[in-house]
């Protein structure tokens, strides 16, 4: 307990670099009061409207929530998009550096509206691109990573996959981390597993998990994955394939989000399963990305890998509380832990 305390308490020391797809989420507020007579949905009159950086963003939202420096590397579109400068600007609002956003013309930042009625999310609608990014777009962030790197503590990978994250750059950015002695820690995308290789962590979710299994074994040419199951209902299924997750890619730890199953940390010689404590659950949206931020803030404040997981699932637990995507702060996660 007095550890835990003593490791937040240096959160405001670190600097962490977040790579990954840039999103702007926006939410209409409103309430129901009649069916639409042109059809069987609902009429919402809408009262309020909001934008929050997501994505990539979101995961930055989270750790300058929890008081450490932190910058963003990406790409948004056209610089004359209204999202675009929308997103710049509330990003501002958060404390959130952008020297390393880069913009490519002729492309969409991509813009999820999600209309909300009382505490219920109706629809959601997004506006994007997908298509990988162009050569010079590339170049330009490999070489913001070569510039900079020496400055941050921690690099957060997140892939969105929405076209930012090829190959190559996944494995350049792991080396580059790797080569500056860095933690580098992935909330990863199934189809680009074996590009993970000797990360910190990566943080998958019990699905994405299933999915990197199938993956695993399709591309694995030299047969050395052997997962025989591949979906993960018991606690053995998940065991067995966190063991072989973290040897095949040569992890230092593997930490599966299991929902309302709590966590399980897998580190060479060891694994441990640790329970939720989230007392009430109104939204998932955002949790992920609060885990793999505390987790690495942890981290960098000196946490032992353990340690890390425990104030990660405090943090997640206190976040699925509250409606949206939301974040939390020192002081909330310490009066949760207590």
């Amino acid at each position: 307990m007095k550890n835990l305390k003593k490791i937040i308490s240096g959160f405001n020391k670190a600097r962490i670099l977040v790579v990954g797809d840039l999103i702007l989420d926006q939410y209409i507020w409103g309430d129901v009061e009649r069916i639409s007579p042109e059809a069987p949905v609902p009429v919402v009159c809408a009262n309020r409207r909001n934008y929050v950086p997501g994505g990539a963003a979101n995961v930055a939202n989270n750790i300058s929530a929890l008081g450490a420096k932190v910058s963003l590397c990406g790409v948004l579109g056209d610089s004359k998009d209204p999202a675009t400068e929308k997103f710049q600007l509330e990003a501002k609002k958060l404390g959130i550096h952008t020297k390393g956003v880069f913009f490519e013309e002729g492309r969409k930042t991509t813009l999820k509206t999600r209309i909300i009625a009382g505490h219920q999310q109706v629809v959601r609608v997004d506006w994007e691109d997908v298509y990988n990014i162009s050569g010079g777009i590339k170049d330009k962030l490999t070489k913001y990573l070569d510039d900079n790197i020496k400055e941050f503590d921690a690099v957060i990978i997140e892939d969105y996959g929405k076209g930012l994250l090829d190959r190559e750059l996944t494995r350049g950015i792991i080396k580059t981390a790797k080569d500056f002695k860095k933690i580098v820690t992935v909330d990863p995308k199934e189809n680009n597993f074996d590009c993970y290789k000797q990360a910190t962590c990566i943080t998958p979710n019990r699905k994405e998990a299933q999915n990197a299994i199938r993956y695993l074994k399709m591309n694995d040419m030299e047969n050395l994955f052997r997962v025989y199951k591949e979906t993960l209902f018991t606690d053995s299924d998940i065991k067995n394939a966190g063991e072989k997750i973290l040897e095949y890619l040569q992890l230092e730890s593997l930490l599966i989000t299991l929902g309302e199953g709590g966590m399980w940390l897998f580190e060479k010689g060891r694994n441990k399963r640790i329970p939720t404590v989230a007392q009430e659950v109104f939204d998932v949206s955002g949790a992920g990305d609060t885990v793999i931020s505390s987790f690495t803030l942890a981290l960098c404040a000196g946490a032992s890998k353990l340690e890390a997981a425990h104030i990660a699932n405090f943090a997640a637990g206190i976040v699925v509380g509250k409606l949206g995507t939301a974040v939390t702060n020192s002081r909330e996660l310490l009066e949760r832990i207590k």
